[in-house]
């Protein structure tokens, strides 16, 4: 920990006394508006959550069997010999088990929804980044901020890099759906 803040004390530091000498260009992109403008990020979105919500829908109907099998059992428990209780209550056990293997398997620590996201974006990511770099490189800027990492806390607007950065990809990809806004 401290070692990590060692070495942001002198990156800040050469970048202010940089600044103080007028060489640094700063710069920064709102990666949240690119990420929803950006139209191959969008449909990347778009797969993901329809693969989610088949998965939200297989767990609902696992769930639903295990109610309906908890009914039944209450229902019929008077009438049920101790061994076909016994029976009934561990196959609605061994259901309840596969349904919580399946959500741990589906949306987990390592769980198939953060793979596919990451499987899905790693593109969409790989372009966004080539893009800030070339626009870095061209722009001559020494630092471009992300608005979104909390890093930044306060910048003049003609220092928002992030319609550029839209309208790159948009030439690149050949699509115009994009929204162009000012953020304050």
């Amino acid at each position: 920990m401290k070692r990590m803040q060692w070495k942001m004390w002198i990156v800040w530091s050469f970048l202010l006394s940089s600044m103080a000498f007028g060489q640094v260009k700063l710069g920064y992109v709102d990666s949240q508006r690119v990420l929803s403008s950006y139209p191959p990020a969008l449909e990347a979105q778009k797969k993901l959550e329809t693969e989610n919500n088949q998965w939200a829908q297989e767990l609902q109907k696992m769930q639903e069997e295990i109610k309906s099998k908890q009914e039944r059992l209450e229902q019929q428990s008077l009438l049920l010999s101790e061994a076909k209780k016994r029976e009934s209550a561990q196959e609605i056990q061994n259901l309840l088990l596969k349904a919580q293997q399946f959500q741990n398997e589906k949306w987990g620590e390592e769980g198939e929804f953060f793979k596919r996201r990451a499987e899905l974006l790693k593109p969409v990511f790989d372009k966004i980044n080539a893009v800030i770099a070339q626009l870095g490189d061209d722009g001559g800027y020494d630092f471009i901020f992300d608005t979104q990492a909390g890093v930044l806390l306060y910048a003049q607007p003609k220092y928002d890099l992030t319609d550029e950065v839209l309208s790159r990809l948009e030439k690149e990809t050949g699509t115009s759906g994009t929204k162009k806004t000012t953020t304050p």
